[in-house]
């Protein structure tokens, strides 16, 4: 692999001092996603940019957002109205129930939308859950992006995760130009088992990626789909 996009994960907050710094290590062939908050200005905005930051993620996972709405709305709009003037993007963590929320703030979004980790399906409850055909449809349009990213985050059968290749394969059919592919390595837990006291690192998730990323192989068997997830679509989203 020759280009690498590196996503602020939401344990630094605003902090993308780390992220910028492996941007930097990487060189050319690097991309970044920040995180911003209400404090990050405008003049912060262009410096990452020229750095080749080219996205923000918003994680509605947190904050309460996933269990109200109006709190998912707010802060999507938000984000599309700070990155609207840098045609950046914005990446999304959040799951079914608010995509169904904010389907129609993506649609009429003037900044491509991703969402993140199958946009939050659950493996075990297949193409037909809650949400699920709202998010077929965002695709199905053009109008999102989908990570098949993260696939331990969604089932729980290690170590290929089986269930998920429906989910995989029904979003790859909706419309391969819209599907990005992610390791979500270092696989960090951001649910640490409540036998851990609050001041220990939580261990990473013990992922093969090797044959996590095979999978991929399954989900797409066509060689030109694959080259469409891996090369055209990043260099499309991310500029490479």
């Amino acid at each position: 692999m020759k280009r690498v996009v590196i996503v602020t994960p939401s344990v630094y907050g605003p902090d993308n001092a780390a992220t910028l710094y492996g941007m930097k290590a990487r060189g050319k062939n690097a991309r970044g996603v920040a995180v911003i908050d209400k404090r990050t200005a405008s003049c912060e905005l262009e410096a990452m940019q020229d750095a080749g930051v080219v996205g923000i993620r918003v994680n509605l996972n947190t904050g309460g957002a996933n269990n109200d709405p109006t709190i998912g709305r707010a802060r999507l709009e938000e984000a599309i109205k700070r990155v609207r003037d840098l045609k950046w993007h914005v990446q999304v963590y959040t799951n079914l129930t608010t995509i169904q929320s904010i389907k129609d703030l993506v649609t009429g979004s003037p900044v491509p939308v991703v969402f993140d980790h199958f946009g939050g399906a659950r493996a075990n409850l297949g193409i037909d859950q809650p949400g699920f055909k709202d998010l077929l449809d965002l695709v199905r349009a053009g109008k999102a992006y989908v990570k098949i990213s993260g696939a331990y985050r969604s089932s729980s059968a290690a170590p290929d995760y089986a269930d998920i290749m429906p989910l995989a394969k029904a979003l790859i059919a909706a419309n391969d130009e819209r599907i990005l592919w992610g390791s979500d390595w270092p696989h960090p837990n951001s649910s640490p088992p409540k036998e851990r006291p609050v001041t220990e690192t939580t261990p990473l998730y013990q992922v093969d990626d090797g044959l996590l990323m095979n999978q991929l192989a399954r989900w797409a068997p066509g060689a030109a789909t694959r080259t469409k997830i891996l090369v055209e679509n990043p260099e499309e989203l991310y500029g490479f």
